[in-house]
């Protein structure tokens, strides 16, 4: 019998979103690959891995003490 552990990213929320486009190594595009097919198999839902980016840097940035301190009092600035 075999005990499935949930990942650190859960089921994913409806969003809207906006497209951006980036570069990675192929050994990160490897690895997201990987994590998608654990996504899949720990859920029951496939995923592409670039569904699962948007949601991985979210809780990355959530989790960023340094970014929480500075962000609270200052304003994204414009791209």
């Amino acid at each position: 019998m075999s005990t499935t552990r949930k990942l650190r990213l859960g089921p994913l929320p409806r969003t809207e979103s906006i497209k951006l486009t980036f570069a990675c190594p192929a050994g990160l595009k490897a690895d997201l690959d990987r994590y998608a097919a654990l996504y899949a198999q720990t859920y029951g839902e496939a995923v592409d891995a670039t569904v699962l980016i948007p949601h991985m840097l979210e809780m990355f940035m959530a989790g960023d003490r340094g970014f929480k301190r500075r962000g609270k009092n200052e304003k994204a600035a414009p791209a």
